[in-house]
């Protein structure tokens, strides 16, 4: 006879997650979280939904206890916030939140029906600064002193912190809306850096010296202006964006013989964080043999390469 107890210990309990945003049919994160479900042995299903502007809350509310957590994209990473009880250090340094965590619901004593649950707590991550250092650091590069930033949208916030993170003095910021960047300006002073914004004809000043350009922009986005020849052969470019691949910036950067990198690995690395969350509630304790999970994922996303439809930047 089979022992009910053992049979709850061995059974993992099904879980529900998903990914949020729009656009999101383009989103590979099914594929990676799959992966790294199935070499843990969890019962898990991870799946995405277009949620757009707006229509946070209602999905929010008709979740059921199963649900454990969840990975949001724009435009959804400051609509959450209202509804969460904490939020992790770089979260509220960027004003992002791109994973949430529900805690387990108190329930009251007694088991008359009139008993209420109390609601569970949500605990708010941004992942993608970790994802971004990660990738970095994986591509050989662990420390840089000036960064080139393009873009001014939310993930420019976890660009400017992932600047900070690899001992950057200064950023020089890009944008198509210079006063965009006001917030990011705020940022770059609490983190200790030296930020400095300027519009897109400074793409082309012949003596930008950089260690490393990060681009946060859509990948499909044309732009009039271009970096000097010899910044692009040799500074390295992340662009956060990984579908359609190559961007027009990566191209760019091709054409002078220089070094390109796609939001691919960006998206890996942030995602296995994702999941230590969703695991354990904690962004730092690895998983259980992260390294064979890591592998699974990364055959996952090279398996999809290609296959993601439209624009993506997804964290």
């Amino acid at each position: 006879m089979v022992d009910p107890t053992q049979a709850s210990v061995s059974t993992p309990p099904r879980r529900r997650l998903a990914v949020l945003g729009s656009p999101i049919a383009h989103s590979l994160s099914p594929a990676l979280h799959a992966a790294a479900y199935r070499v843990l042995g969890l019962n898990w299903e991870y799946t995405a939904v277009q949620i757009g502007e707006g229509e946070l809350d209602g999905f929010v509310d008709g979740l059921t206890p199963e649900w454990l957590g969840l990975s949001l994209t724009m435009p959804l990473k400051h609509e959450i916030q209202p509804r969460l009880d904490t939020l992790d250090r770089v979260a509220t340094l960027t004003g992002a939140v791109n994973t949430v965590r529900f805690g387990d619901a108190p329930v009251g004593e007694g088991d008359d029906s009139t008993t209420e649950t109390a609601p569970r707590p949500f605990f708010g991550y941004n992942t993608d600064v970790a994802g971004l250092v990660r990738a970095l650091a994986e591509a050989g590069m662990d420390r840089a002193n000036h960064v080139t930033l393009l873009g001014a949208g939310a993930t420019a916030a976890s660009a400017v912190v992932t600047a900070a993170e690899l001992g950057a003095e200064t950023v020089q910021i890009i944008a198509r809306t210079p006063g965009r960047a006001d917030p990011l300006l705020d940022l770059g002073r609490k983190l200790g850096l030296v930020v400095a914004v300027a519009g897109l004809p400074a793409m082309a000043a012949a003596d930008r010296v950089s260690d490393l350009v990060i681009s946060t922009m859509p990948g499909d986005a044309a732009l009039q202006y271009e970096f000097p020849a010899a910044l692009r052969a040799n500074t390295l470019l992340f662009d956060v964006g990984y579908a359609p691949w190559p961007t027009a910036l990566a191209r760019s950067w091709a054409a002078a013989g220089g070094r390109a990198l796609s939001g691919r690995t960006m998206l890996l690395h942030q995602a296995v964080v994702q999941i230590r969350i969703f695991l354990a509630n904690d962004p730092f304790l690895p998983l259980p043999d992260e390294e064979a999970v890591l592998e699974a994922m990364r055959a996952a996303l090279d398996a999809a390469d290609g296959t993601a439809p439209g624009r993506a930047v997804e964290g």
